[in-house]
């Protein structure tokens, strides 16, 4: 049976595609046995540049009477949230059912399986314990780390769409991306060759799918980033930063549900509503409150180490 999809395939030219076959090894680099996952290195880099941009408004006094020995306690703590938050937060979240079976899967972070807002609450535990050790207010902490973190999240929705994972639905247009892991399985057993030249047949554009991660690369890393980036420059009110980063976010992860397949194991809560929609409900709240809660609260003016 494969054999009779990868032959005919072999003798039709090539067409011109709107869409795009996914096929990128989710291992960057091996070293015997040691292998370096795209995924993993997504998140290194996303800390890289966090560490870059902190150490930015540390010289600039935007965390006052914090030097850059502080400021690497306190990404030790970020770090070690966002893993473990996110890994629990994913767990508990979306699918503990298969952890409770294999707990073992708990240890490899590197295939995915991470969740936004268990990294958030394990970033904010972080961030409290590190801001108590050094008398000063969480939220102003939170404020300070807030326009680090949405580099890492571009990142890593780069990670999940090389990894092939959290694709979107399908565009039902003549444009999008063909994944691999959603297709069915006759094609999903086809050798990467073959399924190349099945693909340039054009058999397989009516897989094409929105690629949803990079809509949320985009708006949760890019556009976040800049917006908050630009608008932290200047002082601002105690709630403010920390606002804005939670409501739009919220936002943007609300709207990029709509064309993003729900996990299996989930699917729809209730209607056309995912868990990633219900979860991030309580942002769009929160960030709306804090924003309210900045309109009387004091502006932390910068001050160097």
């Amino acid at each position: 049976m494969l054999h009779n999809w990868a032959t005919p395939a072999a003798r039709i030219p090539a067409l011109p595609h709107s869409t795009y076959l996914l096929q990128v090894d989710p291992i960057a680099l091996s070293l015997g046995p040691l292998k370096i996952h795209w995924y993993g290195l997504m998140y290194l880099l996303g800390f890289a540049v966090a560490w870059w941009l902190g150490n930015r408004r540390v010289r600039a006094g935007r965390l006052p009477g914090v030097d850059a020995h502080g400021f690497g306690d306190l990404m030790f703590y970020a770090m070690v949230g966002v893993v473990l938050g996110g890994r629990l937060g994913y767990i508990l979240f979306y699918d503990l059912h298969t952890y409770i079976e294999h707990p073992m899967q708990m240890l490899k972070v590197w295939e995915g399986g991470m969740s936004f807002h268990g990294g958030l609450l394990g970033v904010v535990a972080g961030v409290w314990w590190w801001s108590r050790k050094h008398a000063l207010h969480v939220m102003d902490t939170l404020e300070f780390v807030a326009p680090l973190v949405p580099p890492g999240l571009g990142f890593g929705r780069i990670g999940n769409f090389i990894n092939g994972e959290l694709w979107g639905k399908e565009t039902g247009a003549d444009w999008g991306v063909v994944f691999p892991s959603s297709l069915d399985l006759q094609y999903r057993t086809l050798a990467p060759d073959a399924l190349r030249k099945v693909y340039e047949s054009g058999a397989l554009d009516r897989f094409a799918r929105h690629p949803s991660q990079l809509y949320q690369a985009f708006l949760e890393g890019l556009v976040l980033f800049t917006v908050l980036w630009v608008y932290s420059r200047k002082p601002r009110p105690r709630y403010a930063v920390a606002g804005l980063f939670v409501l739009l976010y919220g936002v943007f992860r609300f709207v990029v549900e709509f064309v993003r397949v729900p996990d299996a194991q989930l699917g729809y809560l209730f209607g056309w509503v995912t868990m990633g929609q219900v979860l991030s409900v309580p942002l769009i709240v929160l960030g709306l409150a804090w924003l309210w809660m900045s309109r009387r609260a004091p502006t932390l003016q910068p001050r160097a180490a």
